[in-house]
Order: C-alpha cells, then structure tokens, then sequence
C-alpha cells in the first residue's frame, strides 16, 4: 500500500548544505533559571517595601478610630467600634479646620506661583541662548544645594521689614521663592525633550512668544507640570520649619503647627485618639493627589528617557 506522505529526507542524508534553519539551538536554561531567580527577588523586595509602607498608615487610619483606652491596652488590635467622635473632636475643638484651610489656601497659592513663575523661566533657559543663560541656569541649580536653615534668620528679617510676617501671603511668597529651584530645573530638562519644529511653524504663523507658551508649549509640558506639581505639593503641604518660623500667629496656623500644638497642648494628658485622627485628616489629601495623578507622574519622570 503506497502513502502519499514521505518523511522529509534529512539535510546530511540528501547532500543539501546545513543552514542555520536546519539548526534548532537548545533553550537556555541556566539563563531563564537566573532571570526566573532574580524576578522572585525583586518581587520578594517590593513586596516587603510596600508593606513597610502600607502598613503604618493603616495603623494610623485604624487607632484613629480608638477610643484612648484601647490605644494603649490593645495598639494592635482592631477597633472594638468606630469612634467617628474622635474626628468631629479634632475638626472643631483642636481647631483643625481653621489650620486645613489656612493650609489649602497657602499650599494652593504657592503652587500655582509656583508652577507659572517656574515654567516661565524655564522655557527661556530651555529655549532661547542669550548671554548669561548657563549662570542663570546654574544659579537657580545652587539653590538647590543652598540649607533653608541657613536662611531662617536672614529670612526672618527681611519678611518681617517687609510687612509680611505673621501673613498668608508672605508665607506664600516664601513657599514660591523655596520651590523655584528644584522646579526650574525638572522643567527646563522636560522643555529641552520637546519638538522645536511645532513652535517653529507657530513663528511661522505669526504667533507671539506668550501665545506660543501659554498655547503650544505649555500644554505639551503637561505630563511634566503634573509631575513637578506633585513634588511641590508635598513638600509644601508637609513644611514645618518655614511655618513654625514666619507664622507665629495662631489664628494663622498651618497643618503642620497645629498637629504640634495638638500633641503637646495637654502635656501627658493628650488627646490621642484626636491627634491620630488629625494625623489621618492631613494625610488624606497627600494620599487622594498621588493616586489620583499618578500616571501622570510616571509619564513626567519617563517622558525625558522615552523621547
């Protein structure tokens, strides 16, 4: 009985030259054993960084539900009930809303100061060359290097002849002064990462410089405000030095000073389960921000290497 399918003859067999597709190379398992190795590793790593992370706000979020007894008898354990009394306490009687708005106003302020005054001078230095553009670039860089505690003295005087201590403004204007460097030159690298050939046909056009940033550029640098915008904002939400030394007014209070005078206000009889949940209210916001913005981060931070 004849079959119409023949075994293909083999290359030695039928005097065909070896090629490369006649060859099927081993799989290298010593290799994929090393990357199979070393991904359990760095997943092991980022499994036990995140809950180093996670797990301290989870416990401030749950003893902010305790009532001080149990705070101190069982730290570890769940609530017995939710004591959302602990929240009211600490938004009214600890004066916490009057320190979040104080807050809200100044961060907010700043930032928007910030953000605009920051990607200014930024597409200058990125884009335009006119003499003194690397000492400009450079001087702004020095004051990243430059302690804010050498500051606070010299500082405190010249806003005091000023007329703005003790003020929101002036605070606010300290916070834009502070957050200028760092966001001068994460913008100004981003700037130099984006097309020239779309300003160029604005040129073209007739379009003026300010409609070209305010328009074309500004909106392209997005990923990179967003970014630069998120660093400012907990830098800025979280600052207690500047605060603590050109705010003295108690009316006039941020977050962070009154947390302070909410720990010590009655000495060894503290309000603790008050304070964590104060803690949690000036964390949440923190929180809310990068979760919500946080692909814009990454997209920020990676924008420059992917271009």
């Amino acid at each position: 009985m004849k079959t119409t399918e023949t075994p293909a003859p083999l290359p030695a067999e039928s005097g065909a030259p070896i090629t490369k597709t006649d060859v099927r190379p081993l799989p290298p398992a010593k290799e994929k054993k090393e990357g199979t190795v070393l991904n359990v590793f760095s997943h092991g790593v980022l499994v036990i960084w995140a809950f180093m992370v996670v797990m301290p706000l989870l416990w401030a979020v749950m003893t902010s539900f305790k009532d001080d007894r149990s705070i101190f008898s069982s730290p570890w354990s769940l609530p017995d009930s939710l004591h959302f009394d602990n929240w009211s306490r600490a938004w009214t009687q600890a004066n916490m809303s009057d320190y979040f708005l104080n807050t809200v106003l100044v961060v907010g302020g700043s930032l928007i100061g910030t953000l605009v005054l920051g990607s200014m001078a930024a597409y200058v230095l990125a884009r335009f060359d006119f003499p003194g553009n690397r000492f400009i670039y450079f001087l702004f860089i020095g004051g990243m290097s430059f302690p804010i505690m050498l500051a606070l003295v010299p500082l405190f005087y010249v806003v005091n002849n000023m007329g703005l201590l003790n003020t929101i403004h002036g605070l606010i204007l300290v916070y834009i002064a502070y957050s200028l460097p760092f966001t001068v030159f994460f913008l100004t690298a981003f700037f130099r990462t984006l097309p020239t050939s779309i300003a160029e046909a604005a040129f073209v056009d007739g379009a003026s410089h300010s409609r070209t940033f305010f328009q074309i550029m500004l909106p392209m640098a997005k990923p990179g405000l967003i970014s630069v915008g998120i660093f400012n904002f907990l830098g800025q939400w979280n600052q207690y030095m500047l605060p603590t030394v050109l705010n003295t007014d108690p009316d006039k209070r941020v977050l962070t000073q009154g947390l302070v005078q909410l720990a010590v206000s009655q000495g060894y009889k503290g309000d603790w389960s008050g304070l964590f949940a104060g803690l949690v209210m000036a964390m949440l916001p923190v929180l809310a921000a990068y979760i919500v913005f946080q692909r814009q981060v990454v997209q920020g931070l990676t924008a420059g290497a992917l271009k």
